[in-house]
């Protein structure tokens, strides 16, 4: 999609964006899907008042689909995962994306982008705009983390209060999305150091954790960003949906399982038990994804990804939740994408057996 971008990705598998609204609408309750064409119109106010530059792209899809569902699916940032970069012949960074939200995993694509700064690659969907997992071959590979949740309250009954006032203490800020200053940083950054430098200082409208991985031996880090600052770390670069060092008021995101049960202390274990079990595998990232074990996969496990910049390699495989199954299981073929030279084809996408 080099040529068209996301609206010709929409329009050309209008199908699969239906498909896929149909199936994560199907999860929330019936007086929520009710009121999608009301998130719309929300969330589509508050990006026309962003400094967002894709507000026009997200107009344009959303007249084209034609169904409810596209401008909230724009805006909404509530993405959990667990992330590495770490150095083995050459810089890899391997993730999980985990979502309550059905078909996101039996619905991925890998998308060919295209900016100023040179072609990249984006593990997306029909109909989204921003990017949460991309490799750019020969610059640098980068993901999004959800960042801890700011607590007002205390009891783990009031975490949703909590989150609705994050939310509404967004409303006045005028800072992109995180998932988008992450494709434009694909689209305008020529390399790792200035790729770096982008996510650490633009401001965003959330928290949000990145991590970052170049192709030269220690090109690797993993930022965390609040609205306007960031604490950057290049000897620890595991993360999940904690800051490294916990900080009062703020609480490790958790599931929505154990949404109203959870106590503090208990959400963090979850997310460092999650950071810790993928930075101690060991193991060469070799396309088998058998480094998606629990506590890595959870019951929100969508996708799992490896990304090594330097050699040009995507792999991606999708999960779901399967009949007499407790957690996700494997339901795409797993496919490795290898493309090295800049401005040419790739030179290979496989399935992986």
């Amino acid at each position: 999609m080099r040529d068209g971008g996301p609206l010709r990705h929409a329009i050309e598998a209008a199908a699969q964006a239906r498909a896929l609204r149909d199936d994560c609408v199907a999860w929330l309750p019936s007086a929520a899907r009710q009121m999608m064409p009301v998130f719309d119109a929300v969330t589509r106010r508050w990006l026309m008042r962003s400094r967002s530059p894709y507000v026009a792209e997200i107009t344009a899809i959303a007249a084209a689909l034609e169904f409810s569902g596209v401008w909230f699916l724009n805006g909404s940032y509530q993405w959990g995962c667990t992330s590495l970069a770490r150095d083995d012949d050459a810089p890899w960074l391997v993730r999980t994306l985990d979502w309550p939200f059905p078909g996101l995993g039996r619905h991925v694509e890998i998308v060919r982008m295209a900016g100023r700064a040179g072609e990249y690659y984006s593990v997306t969907w029909p109909g989204f705009v921003g990017v949460l997992t991309g490799m750019a071959p020969g610059r640098f590979a980068a993901s999004i983390n959800q960042a801890p949740l700011w607590r007002r309250t205390q009891h783990p009954w009031l975490r949703p209060l909590d989150i609705a006032a994050n939310a509404l203490a967004t409303w006045p800020l005028r800072h992109m999305p995180p998932d988008q200053l992450l494709r434009e940083t694909f689209e305008s950054c020529p390399d790792y150091a200035s790729a770096r430098q982008r996510l650490e200082t633009a401001p965003v409208a959330r928290p949000v954790i990145y991590t970052l991985a170049g192709c030269a031996p220690g090109e690797r880090c993993v930022i965390e960003r609040t609205v306007d600052g960031f604490n950057t770390r290049t000897d620890d670069t595991g993360a999940a949906n904690d800051w490294l060092v916990r900080a009062k008021r703020w609480e490790a995101r958790i599931g929505a399982n154990i949404m109203f049960t959870a106590s503090h202390d208990e959400a963090a274990a979850n997310s460092s038990g999650r950071r810790e079990a993928l930075a101690g595998w060991n193991a060469p990232f070799g396309g088998h994804f058998t480094w998606v074990t629990p506590p890595v996969l959870n019951l929100y496990t969508r996708i799992a990804t490896e990304m090594c910049p330097a050699q040009g390699i995507l792999r991606v495989t999708g999960y779901e939740s399967v009949p007499g199954f407790d957690l996700p299981q494997m339901v795409t073929q797993p496919r490795e994408l290898v493309a090295r030279a800049e401005g040419t084809r790739p030179e290979r996408v496989a399935e992986l057996t």
